[in-house]
């Protein structure tokens, strides 16, 4: 899930810039580091919210159904 909006050149650099899911992006830097053999940065910023997909939305309320340290 996520939508890349643009990239760039700069020098022997690539930049690209997309919106993704926050839930997609937990281990998203250690796999870039990996990859890129510790080369490559990462940054985000806080875009918008946006309603979860039906099929999403049963898997988060099924994994926090019955924890009652959410009350």
């Amino acid at each position: 899930r996520g939508d890349i909006t643009g990239m760039q050149t700069k020098g022997n650099s690539r930049l690209i810039h997309a919106k993704v899911p926050l839930a997609e992006q937990f281990g998203y830097v250690t796999v870039l580091r990996t990859l890129s053999s510790g080369r490559a940065t990462s940054s985000m910023e806080f875009s918008h919210y946006q309603e979860v997909p039906g099929q999403i939305a049963v898997k988060v309320l099924e994994s926090v159904q019955g924890r009652v340290d959410l009350l």
